[in-house]
């Protein structure tokens, strides 16, 4: 019975027409080769991200780097992204007995901009909510304050290469 409804997931997962983003398959079928074409991949890898303000702007930085440009940073790069910190927002939450917090929320909000030359392709914001724990221990707060921060860097930076890949593969793919 366990090993029917594994054949029924895979029937299923592979009849709602997922494909991959970064990626298309030079054929038009699916089973048909293993042969990709990678020009979404390629033209991601062509953008240069533009220094980004403050310590949460160079994480965003080097997160972009890692997703859109892995094997480096483009020479002459086609296309530009800019990004600004656009608001930061922190919430305390959980009040003790004595009007203390036990814990903080933040909001992070960037702006984004891509750019070929000096026409915008696309542009938008992202926003990430991060939260950590206030603890009687300050180091153990700041460092989960760091890791929140990092979080945060890492959701945006995701957010902004999955709509820059869904750009890229509407214009490249025509669909």
């Amino acid at each position: 019975m366990k090993i029917i409804s594994i054949f029924l997931l895979i029937i299923v997962t592979t009849a709602c027409g997922f494909q991959p983003l970064y990626v298309q398959h030079k054929s038009g079928d699916w089973y048909s080769d293993s042969s990709y074409d990678l020009s979404i991949s390629n033209e991601m890898s062509q953008i240069k991200v533009l220094p980004i303000a403050d310590r949460f702007g160079q994480q965003l930085r080097n997160e972009l780097l890692d997703i859109l440009t892995p094997k480096g940073t483009p020479k002459h790069a086609k296309y530009r992204l800019s990004i600004k910190l656009a608001n930061k927002t922190t919430t305390q939450q959980a009040m003790r007995d004595d009007v203390t917090a036990t814990s903080e929320r933040i909001e992070y909000r960037v702006e984004y901009n891509l750019f070929e030359e000096t026409t915008k392709l696309v542009s938008g914001d992202s926003i990430a909510f991060v939260s950590y724990d206030i603890l009687s221990n300050p180091y153990s707060t700041t460092m989960a304050q760091k890791k929140a921060e990092i979080d945060a860097s890492k959701i945006i930076a995701n957010d902004i290469a999955l709509r820059i890949g869904a750009y890229f593969h509407t214009q490249l793919s025509g669909k």
